[in-house]
């Protein structure tokens, strides 16, 4: 086993080659970097919150905004269905929970029972097997209340979707490796490595962005509507980017939704003046084209969070599938909606819990900790291994080193995030792959007590300590892939160093050493271990 074939020669040279390239940059400062050659490794390691600092959100979805927003839109949904049957009704609202309203002639009852009941949807687990319950009430009224299954299943779905569009809205911020887990029942942790402005960071995370497309209601006048008399399928909400026309009145009727937009890109109007394009897919496209062509000369409002960003008139039919938002935007302004209608609406709004912002000093003192501390760590490692194995042991202190810059170098080139317990599991590779040098090296002294020579003890050692070696690391690799896959945040940051470091490890530790070693003999021709 001891033998100096070229393939492992030239695997450890550019091993080695490879750790020290992608770990300089990371020693370097960043305006030296930049100034380095295109063919010279550019990447950084991307350090977690703990170390260069950033932003931390506590945020919890408002499941109750939620349930008032179902039961809105099933408010609409019964209007529609009874209107489409042409069964004649009165005080459609919500109360307590549940949508109720009063059938006007007795003898459609059944017949208005029979339609509200279709808007039931099967649900498992729920008790009738349906998510409403659909019922008839004394005077001609039938009430509609969703089961708690479906706004528990419900709010679970929105607190995992909330996780991956703040995901999302984050990445297309430009933020490498935020941390995005869910805490307890309906809040959401957010840690954001390197993001300066925590307002910023809030704005973009916390606005829903549910965008919508409806029609203008122009049958009563706007002094009217405001004064309270709003019809019961229109509302009245802010426009606040016209001062000229602080309210307008708008049909409750969705048209197209914001969820059928597939891009939204900022860009610059006829004037000049910043705007946001948008694109529908297929059928949002077909929708809007429809809706355009059916109503032209009157007016539409493009609705943002339930409120007015623009209410123009519809001069011809726009069958592109896309098309311009205005509304006295700035670049910036522009852009940041842009990266909202791109990531998606949020199902409900979040409220922030708590919010802190880790400064950059605080993280140079956990890198500079965290270095002390791996310095220390080494040199105590290195002293021990060289005291206890002498030459063979400056060997093994050769392959820590090229060990680390592999870890980092490997680190650096898929981009993982290194965090204080990072350092911790950069720490304990070291002792792993010490771990691995002192197996081979007492197994080579017991078969040089037992009258083997030199070269056969040092070639038995690797041979019979690979079991007990592979053995120790398969464990390892096991409990880092548990940690990382179960665990969060700095947990995983932790076992994903590890399970780097192990593998790293067992390549220094078992051909590294190996070709020194066989180097060492084919130069001493030496008779005896120096061990």
């Amino acid at each position: 086993m001891i033998q100096l074939k070229r393939w492992k020669i030239v695997l450890v040279v550019l091993a080695t080659i490879f750790g020290i390239a992608f770990t300089i940059p990371n020693l370097l400062p960043a305006a030296t970097v930049a100034r380095l050659p295109a063919w010279v490794p550019h990447q950084r390691l991307n350090l977690g919150l703990d170390l260069q600092g950033g932003s931390y959100l506590l945020l919890e979805v408002d499941t109750e905004a939620l349930k008032k927003e179902r039961l809105n839109n099933l408010i609409e949904d019964v209007r529609r269905e009874l209107q489409t049957a042409r069964i004649p009704f009165t005080g459609l609202g919500q109360a307590s929970g549940s949508v109720s309203t009063r059938i006007t002639d007795a003898g459609q009852v059944e017949t208005a029972y029979a339609a509200l009941a279709k808007l039931a949807q099967p649900l498992a687990g729920a008790p009738t097997g349906r998510d409403l319950n659909v019922l008839r009430g004394p005077d001609q009224t039938i009430t509609l209340t969703p089961v708690a299954e479906a706004q528990n299943s419900e709010a679970a779905k929105a607190v995992e979707q909330s996780i991956e569009i703040i995901r999302r809205r984050i990445d297309q911020m430009g933020t490498r490796e935020p941390t995005i887990i869910r805490q307890g029942v309906d809040r959401i942790v957010v840690q954001a490595p390197g993001e300066s402005d925590p307002e910023r960071l809030r704005n973009v995370i916390g606005q829903t962005a549910k965008l919508t497309f409806q029609m203008v209601d122009d049958t009563v006048p706007l002094e009217q509507a405001i004064a309270g008399r709003v019809p019961p399928a229109s509302m009245l909400l802010d426009q606040p980017s016209n001062p000229n026309e602080p309210k307008v009145l708008v049909y409750k009727r969705i048209l197209v939704s914001g969820e059928q937009l597939v891009d939204a890109r900022p860009a610059f109007g006829q004037s000049g003046e910043s705007v946001v394009s948008f694109r529908f897919n297929g059928p949002g496209g077909r929708r809007f084209g429809e809706a355009t062509t059916q109503n032209i000369g009157k007016r539409f409002a493009i609705i943002l969070d339930g409120k007015v960003i623009s209410a123009p008139v519809i001069q011809g039919a726009i069958t592109g599938g896309s098309g311009q938002i205005t509304g006295n935007f700035t670049a910036e302004s522009a852009n940041e909606l842009s990266v909202l209608l791109r990531a998606g609406a949020l199902p409900a709004p979040l409220k922030v819990e708590e919010q802190r912002t880790v400064t950059a000093e605080l993280g140079a003192d956990s890198v500079k900790a965290g270095a002390i501390s791996l310095g220390l760590g080494a040199v105590a490692i290195f002293i021990f291994i060289i005291l206890a194995y002498g030459l063979f042991g400056v060997f093994a202190a050769i392959a820590l080193v090229v060990n680390v810059f592999l870890l980092v170098g490997v680190m650096t080139l898929t981009q993982a995030t290194l965090t204080l317990p990072g350092i911790a599991g950069l720490i304990l590779t070291l002792a792993v792959a010490v771990d691995a040098n002192v197996l081979i090296y007492e197994r080579m002294r017991d078969e040089a007590r037992e009258g083997a020579g030199a070269l056969t003890a040092a070639d038995q050692g690797f041979r019979r300590a690979m079991v007990s070696i592979f053995d120790a690391n398969v464990t390892t690799l096991i409990s880092a892939f548990i940690m990382f896959q179960f665990g969060s945040g700095p947990v995983k940051g932790f076992a994903w160093t590890l399970a780097i470091g192990v593998l790293t490890s067992l390549f220094t530790a078992l051909l590294i050493t190996q070709v020194l070693i066989g180097w060492w003999f084919r130069v001493t021709r030496a008779k005896s271990l120096p061990i």
